[in-house]
């Protein structure tokens, strides 16, 4: 009796470590990690804010002078109308053209046209990188939190698999013919084998959500393509959306990058369109560590399509230099 008395007790230590380490996935949530899921940094009150009509008009149904058409690629103009610059950047070619019989005054406008026109390049570059960090920002943020998650996930696991080793181990030896009663023995095979197919399931099923906000959502304004955006300005959300209805198979860079998100299974129209809405598109919600991922991927191909804007705009100045 000895002896099944000290198996007994092996068992219930056994089982109340599995409750010591399930026991110990408190709650890890404090006041300051809270307000990282509810609150975001990453945009310093650039909110914008202005009608469809202070969009720029697009390239499409502009009348290009001449000049232009021959010495600017189409692709750069579209950026120069982005940025406001076609009228000074006509001028200047012009006045380009008449520069060897040109008088002071006349080569003096010339210069001021010049710097008007780098200056708001450079001041178009300024805010693509303002931009740009705020979607770097955000991914970060968002795998930041993914990671923590997948780090709990995998700490619980490790727990659970000692969990079942020790569970296993204690069985085994309380069951391997030194315990005389055989009902006895029976029960304690059978408990043991309960919990050890109770761990698989917890293991199996290990997948933790955690409430992630973000009331300022670009990935929103990028799906829904509304006339205005209050996450990029209108220089970019132009860019974004202008598509030449002359040539067909040529799509806007924000319908380029929803396709993506479709051929990559990001995002799925057939699924729950509640999810969509509301966790990716909405304001937040409970994410599992495997959305928060896809959600940062999200947030990076859309920074690395405006970071592009800066390879246009670098091809606009190179092109400008050559007139």
């Amino acid at each position: 009796m000895k002896r099944n008395g000290f198996k007994h007790q092996s068992l219930c230590v056994a089982i109340a470590s599995l409750s010591a380490l399930l026991g110990s996935c408190a709650s890890y949530q404090n006041s300051a990690f809270s307000s990282q899921l509810r609150h975001s940094n990453c945009n310093q009150q650039n909110i914008y804010s202005y009608k469809e009509s202070e969009l720029p008009v697009p390239l499409h149904e502009l009348s290009i002078d001449s000049l232009l058409h021959n010495k600017i690629s189409k692709k750069s103009l579209n950026i120069a109308n982005a940025i406001g610059i076609l009228d000074p950047l006509t001028r200047y070619a012009r006045a380009k053209q008449d520069i060897s019989s040109a008088s002071v005054e006349h080569k003096l406008d010339m210069i001021s046209l010049r710097l008007d026109i780098f200056q708001k390049i450079n001041n178009a570059s300024l805010i693509v990188s303002a931009v740009s960090s705020e979607m770097d920002c955000e991914e970060e943020r968002t795998s930041q939190i993914a990671n923590f998650l997948e780090g709990k996930q995998s700490d619980l696991e490790s727990k659970l698999t000692i969990s079942a080793i020790v569970i296993g181990a204690s069985g085994a030896i309380a069951t391997g013919g030194t315990i005389s009663n055989e009902r006895v023995s029976n029960s304690i095979g059978i408990g043991t084998g309960i919990a050890e197919a109770s761990i698989g399931l917890l293991m199996l099923f290990n997948k933790r959500k955690i409430d992630f906000y973000h009331e300022r959502n670009a990935l929103r304004d990028v799906w829904l393509g509304s006339e205005t955006s209050t996450n990029f300005p209108p220089f970019i959300w132009y860019y974004l959306n202008y598509a030449d209805p002359s040539e067909p198979d040529t799509k806007s860079v924000r319908n380029q990058i929803i396709e993506k998100w479709k051929n990559f299974g990001q995002i799925d129209e057939e699924d729950d369109e509640l999810k969509l809405d509301k966790l990716y598109f909405g304001k937040g919600g409970k994410y599992k560590a495997e959305e928060l991922n896809n959600r940062a991927d999200m947030y990076d191909q859309v920074e690395s399509h405006i970071n592009l804007l800066k390879q246009e705009l670098m091809a606009l100045s190179l092109e400008i230099e050559r007139l």
